[in-house]
This record gives structure tokens, sequence and C-alpha cells, in this order.
């Protein structure tokens, strides 16, 4: 598939005195790039892959250099319409919460160092793709896709109709556990905790009040105790979850303050991640 178009270095051809640019090239080469760069990001920040997001990113990003080369959608080319661009490609890829803005401003500096790094290798068809699998290489190899020897997980709650998806710091420290049966316990900060069961982060910072009240059905205490601190925590039993490669039932503990101020992780896993 080409179209004659004027000189477009990296997707054209000489072909009987004319430059001809092939769209599916750049589809193919875009989509690629994309791709590791958007994997390499994840990488980075010691986030698990997302293989589908990703991809589905990567699509978007290789459509709209596409659309670019056709004529009368040049305008597209524009510095605002990349800037939303990629801006709607990290939405995808990473999410919306404070993590994923992060992961989406190195997404964008990752993408301007392709094009430095491109010239390098040249320039053309195989010198961007070359210089985005050594981004994506340089990612996996210097940080080994854990951030500051950090593993984070995807999680997945589902109770009563209401799913919550979040990110879990596999943490092997964590020693809670439910006195009972002696399984470890996932705990999630309040916001996750509220979009699950309704519970107030009021409510969590007073565990026996709300527990007097029984607003959730089996909704129980749990002991813990930090360096210095202890106390109580509001926990329920999670039929549908999903932690790593873990799939069953877990207790969840309800933490009252955020686990992270960034916004990294929402939640700490044990050795339940399978």
């Amino acid at each position: 598939m080409r179209r004659t178009f004027p000189p477009l270095a990296g997707y054209t051809a000489l072909a009987r005195g004319v430059r001809e640019t092939y769209l599916d090239l750049a589809l193919a080469l875009n989509f690629l790039v994309d791709g590791l760069l958007l994997l390499g990001v994840n990488r980075l920040l010691g986030r698990p892959p997302n293989y589908r997001h990703c991809a589905l990113g990567a699509l978007l990003g290789a459509g709209y250099a596409s659309a670019c080369l056709l004529p009368g959608w040049r305008f597209l080319g524009g510095i605002p319409w990349r800037v939303g661009c990629l801006a709607l490609m990290a939405r995808i890829a990473f999410g919306g919460r404070r993590e994923g803005i992060r992961a989406g401003l190195l997404f964008l500096l990752l993408s301007l160092a392709l094009g430095g790094a491109a010239m390098g290798f040249g320039g053309g068809f195989f010198g961007i793709l070359g210089a985005a699998g050594c981004i994506f290489l340089l990612a996996l190899a210097c940080m080994g896709g854990n951030k500051l020897g950090q593993r984070l997980l995807e999680v997945e709650l589902v109770r009563n109709g209401r799913k919550v998806h979040l990110l879990a710091l596999a943490d092997t420290g964590n020693g809670l556990r439910d006195p009972i049966t002696g399984e470890q316990v996932l705990i999630i900060g309040p916001e996750a905790a509220q979009a699950l069961t309704g519970l107030t982060k009021k409510q969590l910072a007073d565990p026996v009040g709300t527990l007097a009240e029984r607003p959730i059905p089996c909704l129980r205490l749990i002991p813990y105790r930090v360096v210095g601190h202890g106390g109580m925590l509001l926990a329920l039993n999670v039929e549908q979850a999903r932690i790593g490669q873990y799939r069953g039932s877990v207790l969840v503990a309800f933490a009252p303050e955020e686990l992270e101020a960034s916004g990294r992780y929402q939640a700490l896993a044990g050795g339940m991640s399978g």
C-alpha cells in the first residue's frame, strides 16, 4: 500500500523518479516503536507489563502517525495534536492515576530521546526501530523490571458486583496474617477500600466503632503491629481475587491512610502472589 507524497525521511523509497510513501510500512514501524517504548516505561517503573493495553496504545500511536501522512491531514502533525495523542496513549497504557501520569511523562521523555537516538543509528526504518529496541533493552538491563528492588503486582478484587483494579507492592516484609487461619493478608489503601466496600476513610480510622455499627456483613478486625505502634484494621474476606498469578479468595485489610505517598501502588501483598 503506497501513496505518492512529498519526500518523508524514514518511510520513502525512490520509484520512477518520484518519492513514494508506504503507509503500511509507517503503520508497522510506529506500532513496533511505540510498543517498545510503552513496555520500556513499565520496566523502568517496575510495573507489571500489560501487553494488551500497551498494544492498544501503540496501535493508536501508529494510526495517528499514519494519518499525519495523508493529504489534508497534515495539520495533525502540529504540537498540540502530538501532545494530545501521547497523553491518550499513556492513558490507555498506564491508566489515569497519579502513577499513570508519571508514567506518561516518562513515556514523553523516552519519545523525545528516541529522536536523537534514531539519528545516531542513521535514521530510516531500521535505524528508528533499532533505537527503540536499544532503549527498551537499556530499561530492561539497567532496572531489570524492578525499581529499587521493588516488584509490583496487578490486583483485581471483585465483591458484590464491584470490581477494583490496583497495583500491589510484593512486600516480603509484610508479616500481617489472619490470627485464625495463619494466612497472609492483603492490605489496601482507603481509596480502593471505599471503591470495594463503600466504607469511608473516617470509618476506616475508627475500626472498633465501625464494627459496632455493622455496616457490612462478615466485617471483622485484624490486629497489626509495626515498629513502636500497633492497633486494629478492618478486614473482609473477598472470594474473587487475583494477585499476580494467584487466583482465589483472600482476606483484605483496609488501611486508613494511603500506603505510598506518590500513589505508585495502592496495596501491600505478601507471599500470596503465586
